[in-house]
């Protein structure tokens, strides 16, 4: 679900006291877009945001949420936004995210 790998090298690329903020930050912005996704009723809008989501997730290490907000993405781009599981995108967030606040402080001390 989380590859603590990447989050561990981001925390070393960033630094122990910026790595805080830069999670707070990623934390706010992918909320934010979840909530959009959760309100989308324009499927032109599934593929820029899916594309956000899935860019962000890479970069802090959600691994499996980035992966469905790959297919989502390419579902999108085909024409076939229709059938993308959003719940199941937002779902894999929520639960990336617990994970993530209740683990990181223990992986990332180890």
């Amino acid at each position: 679900m989380i590859d603590w790998a990447r989050v561990s090298e981001l925390r070393d690329e960033v630094g122990a006291e910026d790595f805080e903020e830069v999670v707070e930050l990623f934390l706010e912005e992918v909320d934010e877009a979840i909530a959009a996704l959760r309100d989308l009723t324009d499927l032109s809008e599934l593929e820029p945001q899916c594309h956000f989501l899935k860019g962000s997730a890479l970069n802090i290490g959600f691994r499996d949420f980035a992966n469905l907000c790959q297919a989502g993405e390419a579902a999108a781009a085909a024409g076939q936004g229709a059938d993308v599981d959003i719940a199941a995108i937002v779902q894999s967030y929520v639960e990336a995210r617990e994970v993530f606040i209740n683990q990181s402080a223990e992986r990332l001390a180890a």
